[in-house]
């Protein structure tokens, strides 16, 4: 369980980076939200990975991705974060 946790937290912090290294702009994102972005990605990317190629469904859809699927649904995950928050910020 503990090298489950530590392996979640180390592939977060290599998606969420590389996810804000390819998004273009500048995001007011802190180290910890990097992580859980990546974290977040990983999951999507499971997902994703699982409604294209239906790959291992004994472990079900919610299961986190490798690294490029992490990354793939990171950069997704920090696209919507982008779009929800500009807009947030706009009505202010």
């Amino acid at each position: 369980m503990l090298g489950l946790i530590i392996s979640l937290i180390v592939v977060g912090v290599i998606a969420g980076a590389v996810a804000r290294l390819v998004v273009p702009g500048r995001q007011n994102i802190s180290i910890p939200m990097t992580i859980v972005l990546g974290i977040i990605g990983s999951f999507v990317g499971g997902f994703l990975g699982f409604l294209i190629f239906q790959h291992d469904p004994m472990d079900g859809f919610f299961q986190p991705a490798g690294i490029i699927g992490s990354i793939i649904g990171a950069i997704i995950v920090l696209l919507i974060y982008i779009r929800v928050s500009g807009r947030r910020s706009v009505q202010h």
